[in-house]
């Protein structure tokens, strides 16, 4: 799962991993690898859990595009099909989601979700290098400043989830085989996905 061992309910005695791996069951119907990975430090993943929580606080279209755009520049595969995932089953077609994958034409993606994506894109990139300027695209479309600080801030988070991540050698939950291959292979683009 990854270069690091997998942190059991017997290494907890306070039972706060089984609890955390329970949660992922109820949810997901499977204990998903980063889960396991956190569990070594729970605090951190309840920590990670509030901040993401409290930016998720934006618009959710414009917070799943941010994000997916992030990790795909950030080359994480497990960030990129989870909330590439989200993107095509709740916001915009797969067709939409590889275009934003690959760059590509889609009438589905709006000037906003292009630009956020951009934005996000630098941000994860390094943001020492931006400038005042990268701003100015989302101020053009109308963003006042806590929404442009939105997008910095789904952005930043997911460049310190998706580090943590690929650090440890985490691969994406097998479960990611069974989405459409098409917008699969558009969102693998880092560590390949686990097998089952």
């Amino acid at each position: 799962m990854a270069w690091i061992s997998d942190a059991t309910p017997d290494d907890d005695p306070t039972g706060e991993v089984a609890a955390a791996f329970d949660k992922d069951l109820a949810a997901l119907g499977r204990v998903a690898n980063y889960t396991r990975v956190f569990a070594h430090r729970l605090a951190v993943l309840r920590g990670w859990q509030g901040l993401n929580g409290a930016i998720k606080g934006m618009d959710p279209r414009r917070y799943e595009v941010a994000t997916t755009a992030a990790a795909l520049r950030l080359r994480s595969s497990y960030c990129a099909l989870a909330h590439g995932d989200v993107l095509a089953s709740r916001h915009m077609s797969a067709d939409a989601v590889r275009a934003l994958a690959d760059g590509g034409e889609s009438a589905e993606l709006t000037a906003v979700d292009r630009a956020v994506a951009r934005l996000a894109g630098t941000v994860a990139a390094g943001a020492a290098d931006m400038r005042a300027e990268d701003l100015d695209e989302l101020r053009g479309l109308g963003f006042a400043d806590d929404e442009i600080l939105d997008v910095v801030l789904a952005a930043a988070a997911r460049c310190f989830f998706s580090t943590v991540l690929d650090a440890v050698g985490a691969r994406p939950d097998a479960a990611y085989r069974a989405l459409d291959a098409p917008l699969r292979d558009a969102l693998t683009v880092g560590r390949p996905i686990a097998e089952a």
